[in-house]
């Protein structure tokens, strides 16, 4: 099928280009940009005037919640959600029921999205076998199934020994290690940042130094093996200035934050709002702003959607007996939007952190408009307001801090591989 892209802003964030021109289609690739080529006749013309055009969002933390919990949501809810929100490739965490520990229950996923045919889904295999964090997983067989990198997602390896031999593993063959870091002990009683608010609450803390410890053992170990370790979710700015200097150092080291730690600090919790609690916690506003800071001058490499759709009723218990987590999909694009607006941020350097970079990361060929790629695009409309609510979001979880608000920038279309999977 050939479609024609018509009058819309396209911005690469890849090559720099952004200007209002016209993008063909064919055979579920681009075949031009600018210029119509001779003899090109399309099947279909999107009138993209007012839009931005733009490559697909990557994003890098997304629970699709199966095998195992359908009942909080499906593979169809949250694969609809990831194209209404333009994500058109997505890393997905294997805490699952079971969890992905073994060749075919990815293979199984894989099957099931490619059936879909909506967004691009990269399993992330379980670091050790259960997530117990003891025996290590056959990682060879789970990258022959289709893993793209290992982690254990928020479950602990207590025993340092299972994590040196885990790198050293990974180092060896050549596989990428996903960490968030948290030391579990420090961190187990806890459910909020520990600093004024929780103890004026009254809630359990999760010391900042739970981070950085974590950090300061993996950046040790990292020495050892030489291993690639790309860090989860950071929420520190103690955090993020270890990982400059490991980086300074010359070690393999990348990370990312999510969309909530991006604009939320441990005082949006207000009067126990569970739609604020998260893992890692919302922390205090400095470090919001060190993140805000380091993600524009490139010390954190990508933005995420962490997206954790949460049963209502585990959303509706007091704050710390309520799961963590928030639906973030459909939020990604107008949530990084707002960063880049505030921080006055250029547009194609915004999408940068949600499209190529984090593409990058996962080591596949995406987030750019480059010709002969496949077609993989966003168009939205940066100046349309939204109201964040059941009736708006497609994923089966409604568990998000902002709900009931309005924000600005909407997806009008999304395509991949040439073919119009969603459309406002």
């Amino acid at each position: 099928m050939k479609i024609l892209i018509h009058g819309g802003r396209v911005v690469d964030p890849t090559s720099g280009l952004d200007r209002i021109q016209d993008l063909c289609i064919a055979e579920g690739r681009i075949a031009a940009v600018g210029s119509i080529p001779d003899g090109f006749h399309p099947d279909r013309k999107i009138n993209a005037s007012g839009m931005i055009v733009c490559p697909g969002l990557v994003d890098l933390a997304v629970r699709l919640r199966e095998p195992g919990y359908e009942h909080i949501a499906t593979l169809e809810s949250e694969m609809s959600a990831a194209v209404a929100g333009g994500v058109t490739s997505l890393a997905c965490l294997p805490d699952t029921d079971p969890p992905l520990d073994e060749p075919g229950l990815v293979e199984m996923l894989k099957h099931r999205a490619r059936q879909l045919n909506q967004a691009r889904v990269y399993p992330l295999g379980a670091l050790t076998q259960g997530l117990r964090g003891e025996r290590l997983t056959e990682m060879a067989e789970l990258t022959e199934a289709g893993c793209i990198a290992f982690t254990q997602a928020d479950a602990p390896i207590v025993d340092t020994a299972v994590l040196l031999s885990a790198l050293d593993y990974a180092s060896t063959f050549g596989y990428q290690v996903w960490l968030r870091p948290q030391e579990h002990f420090l961190a187990r009683n806890g459910v909020a940042h520990e600093g004024q608010v929780a103890t004026r609450l009254g809630l359990g803390g999760i010391p900042v130094s739970a981070e950085t410890i974590a950090i300061a053992t993996v950046v040790n170990l990292m020495r050892n093996t030489e291993a690639r370790v790309h860090l989860c979710r950071l929420s520190s700015a103690a955090g993020v200035a270890m990982v400059r200097e490991a980086r300074a150092q010359g070690l393999k080291l990348t990370c990312d934050i999510s969309i909530h730690h991006l604009h939320l600090s441990e005082m949006d919790i207000g009067y126990y709002d569970s739609n604020c609690h998260l893992q890692p916690p919302l922390r205090g506003q400095r470090d919001r702003d060190a993140l805000r800071a380091a993600l524009l001058d490139g010390t954190i490499d990508a933005l995420c959607s962490d997206h954790t759709p949460v049963d209502e009723d585990a959303k509706q218990l007091p704050f710390a007996e309520s799961d963590a987590g928030a639906t973030g999909l459909e939020l990604l694009l107008p949530l990084a939007l707002k960063w880049g607006d505030e921080t006055g941020t250029p547009l194609a350097q915004t999408l940068a952190r949600v499209t190529c970079d984090p593409a990058r990361i996962l080591g596949i060929d995406a987030g750019n408009l480059a010709i002969g790629r496949a077609a993989d695009l966003c168009l939205f409309d940066a100046e349309r307001y939204w109201k964040v609510d059941a009736q708006s979001l497609k994923s089966m979880g409604k568990n998000t801090p902002y709900f009931r608000m309005e924000l600005r920038g909407r997806v009008c279309f999304t395509l991949v591989e040439g073919q119009v999977v969603y459309e406002l």
